[in-house]
């Protein structure tokens, strides 16, 4: 059985969130706020939207958040889970497409590929293309659109026998879960989203931290690629 909900990693991000969850609650699915140690009137705002809210104690990035909530949804019996970042930078208008695309492949991760318009952070363009280009590589697949979308359907089970091995706590989330999903030879699919960049957007990526941090992460991968070329010749 099919069984998805919504789950939204929280870090000071609420001025927005009442207008997303408005909109979630159309598909009657659950929702599932996983705060990351949050500031006392971020939390506030959480209290007044009617959804479950999950609180860390502490900050430990997206994807420390991620992976304490998809947990808790395994527990709860949910089958798939709809990752969707706090900012709303993604057109949620898609969520009809990305679900009836999960439920006609389950099995799959369905990833968003982003189109960017002309308010688009020229550097955030560019170390995209990068990752892209090293995520490719170190996974010998050319198919990869976009490593870093924070927008995604994950199939719980396929998702939870990897994520153990996944020290990516923060913006290098979304890489090394991909990496780790694609070198256990999940089929992805790739679906466009439109993504906007707001004048007054508040982003919690940190240049030098996040940039190191996703670097090394190329770098692990990279390192074991012979071995994971080794194993693909051989299966």
């Amino acid at each position: 059985m099919y069984k998805l909900a919504f789950l939204i990693p929280h870090f000071n991000h609420s001025t927005k969130l009442a207008k997303m969850i408005e909109i979630l609650k159309k598909y009657e699915c659950d929702i599932l706020i996983v705060d990351d140690a949050s500031k006392d009137e971020h939390k506030d705002a959480l209290n007044q939207l009617n959804v479950s809210v999950l609180y860390r104690q502490n900050n430990g990035g997206k994807g420390a958040a991620f992976k304490d909530g998809i947990r808790h949804l395994s527990r709860l019996g949910f089958t798939h889970v709809l990752q969707i970042d706090a900012d709303m930078q993604h057109d949620l208008s898609v969520i009809d497409e990305f679900i009836k695309l999960s439920k006609l492949n389950p099995c799959s991760l369905v990833c968003g590929a982003p189109k960017y318009g002309n308010d688009a952070p020229k550097s955030r363009l560019y170390g995209r293309k990068i990752t892209n280009f090293w995520v490719a590589i170190n996974t010998l697949n050319m198919s990869i659109k976009d490593a870093m979308c924070g927008f995604r359907i994950y199939p719980v089970d396929l998702t939870l026998r990897v994520i153990s091995a996944c020290r990516a706590d923060r913006m290098d989330f979304d890489i090394e879960i991909l990496y780790l999903l694609l070198r256990s030879d999940a089929n992805v699919i790739w679906m466009d989203v439109k993504v906007c960049y707001d004048s007054d957007g508040v982003s919690h990526f940190r240049a030098f931290r996040d940039n190191l941090a996703i670097s090394k992460t190329h770098a692990k991968y990279f390192l074991s690629l012979p071995k994971y070329f080794f194993k693909k010749v051989m299966s």
